[in-house]
């Protein structure tokens, strides 16, 4: 069975997830991508991975300044979500009009963000058409009492408290179900 890419990218769709802007600096140069395949890898060395198409600016300057930066984005920060993907039309520099702050690395944070972790390049894999970067977290410092922003089904949005108590039960395997 063949798995067509439109297929893949609707069921990768159903997964929500928090949204990133990975930043560097190379050359005298900022660069920056929305992305939100970001993971935990380890505890001890402190790990995080991220993956980044292998035809972009920002992969060669990750991959050659040897330094990136997570910025967790809170709800209220759907702009710079939308900036980094390319998603506001005539902006040439992604970092317009943003007052960022310097890590340790040297890349780039965002302020009021959720949490950033500046990183040092640990091991590069191959994986298809993008390489999967793995990150020695450096230093990380967290925002105060933000919400998210999240990323499902292609729109933007942000999470909603469910109260456990008024759940219903799990259902058993098998159950029947109501008409």
């Amino acid at each position: 069975m063949t798995v067509t890419q439109q297929a893949f990218k609707q069921s990768l769709a159903q997964f929500a997830s928090g949204v990133t802007v990975v930043t560097t600096m190379h050359a005298g140069h900022r660069q920056g991508l929305t992305v939100s395949a970001f993971n935990s890898v380890s505890l001890s060395p402190p790990l995080v991975s991220i993956c980044v198409d292998c035809k972009l600016d920002v992969h060669a300057a990750i991959c050659a300044s040897g330094v990136f930066a997570v910025n967790l984005l809170a709800q209220q920060q759907l702009e710079y979500g939308m900036r980094f993907a390319g998603m506001v039309a005539g902006l040439t520099d992604r970092f317009e009009g943003i007052d960022t702050l310097t890590a340790i690395s040297g890349s780039p944070l965002l302020p009021n963000t959720l949490a950033w972790l500046d990183c040092r390049v640990w091991q590069v894999y191959a994986g298809g058409d993008h390489s999967i970067i793995v990150g020695e977290v450096l230093a990380t410092e967290c925002g105060a009492g933000l919400a998210p922003l999240i990323y499902h089904n292609r729109n933007w949005g942000r999470i909603a408290a469910i109260d456990a108590g008024k759940a219903a039960p799990p259902r058993s395997p098998g159950a029947a179900t109501e008409n």
